[in-house]
């Protein structure tokens, strides 16, 4: 049994002591993920690195249980995904400036630069919610390489499936998301 292993399971029989032991053995990895995933953003991004690990880790660490380091990891990519989700419709809100363009000033002259569109990513939400229902292993698999930013060879060992599955997973759902958001 892993050392986060056996931390998880001390959490889950309620070891108060467990969770600060958790998050020093986890952290830099779920902080280069969050880093990864943060860089494949869109400019303007306001959201660190850090602090998406500690919003995430702050929903883990709680009502839920994880059989193991691959449960646990398959959750952080789920909690880190919804936290972008959130964090793109609340900027869509007018009351956000949803409307508003930004705006970067030069010495020269004034740029207008494109709003930050959160519509890629809720047309990703959506679409990957339709691809949960026909296949959540392909689904969970989008989730890790996008939201978490992992490599086919750790996805593949996360999900306990061979290196080619994976690429046959990810060339299909691939094709399939990019169907399914440029639907009408």
């Amino acid at each position: 049994m892993s050392e986060v292993t056996r931390i998880l399971s001390a959490i889950d029989q309620g070891d108060a002591c467990a969770a600060e032991q958790l998050l020093p053995l986890v952290y830099d990895e779920l902080r280069k993920l969050a880093a990864q995933k943060l860089a494949q953003e869109k400019p303007g991004q306001t959201l660190q690195a850090t602090a998406l690990v500690h919003e995430a880790y702050l929903r883990l660490v709680g009502d839920q249980q994880f059989a193991n380091r691959r449960h646990f990891l398959a959750a952080a990519a789920e909690a880190m995904r919804r936290i972008l989700v959130e964090k793109a419709r609340r900027k869509k809100r007018i009351s956000h400036g949803g409307a508003l363009q930004r705006q970067q000033l030069d010495e020269q002259e004034p740029v207008i630069v494109a709003p930050l569109d959160a519509l890629d990513l809720l047309a990703l939400d959506e679409a990957l919610g339709r691809l949960e229902a026909a296949s959540p292993r392909r689904a969970q698999l989008v989730k890790l390489r996008y939201f978490t930013g992992l490599t086919l060879p750790e996805v593949a060992d996360l999900l306990g499936i061979s290196q080619s599955t994976a690429e046959a997973d990810w060339t299909y759902a691939k094709a399939w998301l990019k169907r399914e958001m440029e639907k009408p």
